[in-house]
């Protein structure tokens, strides 16, 4: 899996999604149920935007500082006798990591959920090389098992699946006899899954935060795998997007405050997981061998323009949570590993235009995400400057739309043409009318507003005459 995970144009996406009934209601009562709970346990903090302030002005500084903090990080790693390997792009990242898994002679794996490592294909890179890789996360493992079904949600992979779904798939997959009850799949993974961290010769992580002065790898997960993930195998790999540091404990406190009550709602996940080098002598547990592979991927590209403030971002999913589009269409619509807003901004950053130059369109701008999010990422002006970069340096945007500006723009700027041209537009839709009350089925691109909703009657009078007539009757 990449970091695209869909095949075919948007709008072919967009119509499968909006047609899968289960996904949308499961989508929208996650919504409900997440924004409900975030706002009980921001309210119960206080103060929150006194907090967000302070996450934006850490995450600003590191990423304004990052090189420095990157230096310091791999330092205070190699120091505590971890191994540190920076990853230009995917290919070096799973380069370093095939050649750690074999000179360990390794075929069993473990992993702990993480995003980054589904950007570069690090499971297809393994499995390549003769591994078998085993997700552990509940929701990643459900999808992985499922021919590698993506993951619609940041935080939340296997959202749009229904139990009975999940259910035949274990019967399919895992012999498994038993109801559809969550309790008891449950139940059936965690069995499935002890025997294969027994076996596991390497465990490979992702990474919440770094901690710069002391080389700490912060964890926040709601299971155990991670725990287990990264004590049994003798070797440990994390994978890290380069942007992910802190520079101290104090400031990893807050980091960690905010992402558990933006994600889902909690004073504290289950477990908050430090890990600083690997086991020493008199620690019982834990690898004796640890490797860090920080990934750039195309992130130091984005340092120093006006897209950085998204590299602010600590994956909490909470503008997915309150995204109107993202409600509708779901995570798969949006073709990336990364979905929702957050996605929109980063997608088209990470792996350009030609696949995803839809993405910054596939929103309201009506700023929800940008007010949710805790790190204070003003996430639809990013996607508005996106929408000015496809058009104006890109030139991406289709011809129809440019003939259309053009002629808007000549109309527009010639008294005569504008008021004549708004006279006919009146005219011209009385014969689209159905009813004489709405327009269904609209020719071009009004086709795109009327094809599942009638459009409303359009006033007869212009605004101009309407003003005119107040005025003349004052």
């Amino acid at each position: 899996m990449s970091i695209k995970i869909k095949q075919g144009p948007f709008k072919k996406r967009l119509e499968s999604e909006l047609q899968n009934d289960f996904m949308r209601k499961a989508v929208s009562s996650a919504q409900d149920g997440l924004g409900a709970r975030r706002n009980l346990a921001t309210d119960q903090l206080g103060e929150w935007e006194k907090w967000r302030e302070a996450g934006q002005e850490i995450r600003k500084h590191t990423v304004d500082n990052l090189a420095d903090y990157l230096e310091q990080f791999s330092e205070q790693v190699t120091k505590s006798g971890g191994h540190v390997f920076l990853a230009k792009d995917d290919k070096e990242a799973t380069r370093y990591i095939q050649q750690v898994v074999q000179k360990k002679n390794a075929k069993k794996i473990v992993k702990s959920k993480s995003m980054v490592t589904e950007e570069i294909s690090l499971n297809q890179a393994l499995e390549a090389i003769g591994c078998e890789v085993v997700e552990t996360d509940l929701g990643e493992y459900i999808l992985q098992i499922d021919d590698h079904d993506p993951p619609s949600h940041i935080v939340v992979p296997a959202l749009h699946k229904k139990k009975e779904q999940i259910r035949d798939v274990f019967v399919e997959k895992l012999g498994y006899t038993k109801s559809a009850d969550p309790d008891e799949l449950a139940k059936h993974v965690r069995y499935t899954l002890r025997e294969k961290f027994l076996e596991a010769e390497v465990g490979i992580t992702g990474c919440n935060f770094g901690v710069a002065e002391s080389g700490t790898i912060c964890l926040v997960t709601n299971e155990g795998n991670a725990r287990l993930v990264t004590t049994i195998p003798k070797t440990q790999i994390t994978v890290m997007g380069m942007e992910r540091l802190v520079p101290t404990f104090e400031d990893l406190d807050i980091m960690v405050s905010l992402l558990t009550r933006a994600s889902v709602g909690q004073r504290l996940t289950s477990y908050i997981t430090l890990l600083t080098g690997p086991k020493k002598q008199q620690e019982i547990d834990g690898p004796e061998e640890l490797h860090v592979v920080i990934v750039d991927n195309g992130r130091s590209k984005i340092l120093g323009t006006d897209f950085q403030e998204i590299l602010q971002c600590i994956r909490c999913g909470a503008c997915l949570n309150v995204c109107p589009v993202y409600r509708h269409i779901g995570g798969h619509s949006y073709g990336s590993i990364y979905p929702g807003p957050v996605g929109a901004v980063l997608t088209p950053l990470l792996d350009g235009y030609a696949d995803h130059k839809d993405l910054p369109y596939a929103s309201t701008l009506c700023g929800a995400c940008t007010d949710v999010c805790p790190v204070k990422i003003p996430l639809h002006n990013l996607l508005l400057k996106h929408r000015q970069q496809i058009v104006e340096t890109e030139g991406k945007a289709p011809i129809s739309e440019r003939l259309m500006m053009k002629a808007f723009g000549f109309g527009a700027s010639t008294n005569a043409v504008y008021t004549n041209g708004s006279k006919m537009a009146a005219v011209s839709l009385k014969m689209l009318l159905k009813n004489k009350q709405t327009i269904s089925n609209g020719p071009g691109l009004l086709k795109e507003w009327t094809n599942s909703r009638d459009f409303p009657t359009p006033k007869q009078s212009r605004f101009r005459d309407w003003m005119k007539e107040r005025e003349d009757s004052q």
